[in-house]
């Protein structure tokens, strides 16, 4: 449609050189032919041209100590997306390939994922291409405390509540929750994934993963299957992976493969899921150590895959979990896996299609579960989180994942609801896209010219 290429054309003017943010917007804009052209408004009070452009974008210079006394200095960002259904909510990257671009896609996602949970909170992202591996506790502190010097005066319980994402966990949430509190001389829920101790959420740190297969069960029972028995792919060994496979087998099926950046696990009896939480979680240390304890596993390094993809998705499997990162899922990815009678696939990661690859799974008749929709997760526990501070209250942990799976629920009725109302039966991008686009439009229409 012209209204696609005259948005690229005009993002590639004002921001240019941001390839993955030119692709998520392109991803959402094709499906939402069918509502503009049925709602003529959203055309007249250009929406779409308001919803590109962020409301807010911060970049900063991030000045640290090494522990040899060497400054180093990294750049910061805060994407402010969209706050018409509420305050800014997204998490933090911590990795080097942060940049502009990356940061925009992933703000731009977020805000039509927020809008799918039904919770009162807008769409933002944030980070610094800043790596905390191989850096001490020490320099990760002085990084924080740098980074949240000043990111602080941009933040707040109701104006802006960022979270952990790559590179951001526990640890680099203390550091940064620690300075904000000494800088804003207040106590309160501006940051999310917290420690227990000081104000976290149990099932928080499981949400995205929880949430990413409890998705998958909807999806497939919709097409009258189930999990139990189903061999799963699943790529990374992070925090989204871990419980992906840690959900997969309370369900009943059996996850056999994980994989980190310098290679893949193939474990045909099923992934030893307290070795890799052991590697991962204490030991910081590389999968292929995973031999050392299981001789029948195959481990496939990096310099070995295939080279038009990722050995993670070469076996023979019935359902795929992507759980890295954006773009690591090709085209011949896809191909192998279809040839192989995978029957669906749900995104845990954010975009981790490439374009090809998206297009042939479109044109498949496989399940698939977008990123906004079933890694959905992690962000409602996020807002859960929230309610719990904002109450002074501590929820257990069977609430709050209770909680959590109506959220699932809700979503994936709401968006296949949705594709069928257009026209697209079980095209669950087209339903996630425009469902979320719904809400956001309607509450920015109704807030005036803003």
């Amino acid at each position: 449609m012209t209204y696609i290429h005259d948005t690229i054309e005009q993002l590639q003017q004002t921001s240019p050189a941001q390839t993955e943010f030119y692709q998520a917007v392109e991803d959402v804009l094709e499906s939402l032919e069918p509502i503009l052209e049925q709602h003529p408004k959203y055309r007249e009070q250009a929406i779409i041209a308001r919803l590109v452009e962020p409301e807010r974008q911060i970049m900063f210079r991030v000045p640290w100590l090494d522990d040899n006394g060497q400054v180093h200095v990294n750049k910061g960002y805060r994407v402010e997306f969209n706050s018409a259904l509420g305050p800014y909510k997204g998490g933090l990257r911590f990795h080097p390939s942060v940049n502009g671009s990356i940061i925009k896609f992933l703000g731009f996602e977020q805000i039509f994922k927020n809008a799918l949970t039904g919770l009162p909170i807008g769409g933002g992202k944030g980070g610094a291409n800043f790596d905390p591996k191989g850096k001490s506790d020490a320099e990760i502190m002085r990084f924080c405390q740098s980074f949240m010097s000043e990111l602080f005066r941009h933040i707040g319980p109701r104006t802006d509540v960022p979270a952990g994402d790559i590179g951001v966990g526990t640890r680099e949430l203390g550091y940064l929750f620690g300075q904000y509190k000494r800088l804003a001389n207040t106590f309160d829920g501006v940051l999310t994934g917290k420690g227990l101790a000081w104000g976290g959420s149990l099932v928080r740190k499981e949400a995205t993963g929880f949430g990413c297969v409890y998705f998958a069960n909807y999806m497939m029972a919709d097409r009258d299957e189930e999990l139990e028995g189903k061999r799963c792919a699943v790529s990374g060994s992070g925090n989204v992976a871990i419980y992906t496979m840690e959900k997969l087998y309370e369900l009943g099926a059996k996850p056999v493969t994980c994989s980190d950046s310098s290679g893949t696990i193939y474990h045909q009896a099923g992934i030893d899921l307290d070795l890799v939480k052991r590697l991962k979680e204490q030991q910081h240390a590389r999968l292929e150590k995973y031999l050392e304890t299981h001789s029948d596993a195959e481990y496939t390094p990096r310099e070995d895959y295939p080279e038009n993809g990722h050995q993670v998705w070469r076996y023979e499997v019935d359902l795929a979990f992507p759980c890295a990162t954006q773009n690591e899922v090709t085209q011949n990815d896809i191909e192998c896996l279809l040839e192989n009678g995978c029957l669906g696939i749900a995104e845990g990661a954010n975009m981790p299609l490439t374009e090809a690859a998206f297009d042939t799974v479109q044109q498949s008749s496989i399940a698939y579960g977008p990123g906004k929709a079933a890694n959905a997760g992690g962000v409602a526990t996020s807002q859960l989180e929230m309610a719990q501070n904002a109450s002074m209250q501590r929820w257990t942990f069977e609430q709050v994942d209770e909680r959590l799976k109506q959220v699932m629920k809700n979503i994936y009725r709401d968006i296949s609801h949705t594709a069928e109302e257009y026209g697209k039966p079980r095209n669950l991008v087209l339903g996630a896209n425009i469902a979320g686009f719904k809400r956001v439009a309607d509450a920015m229409l109704e807030q005036g010219l803003v």
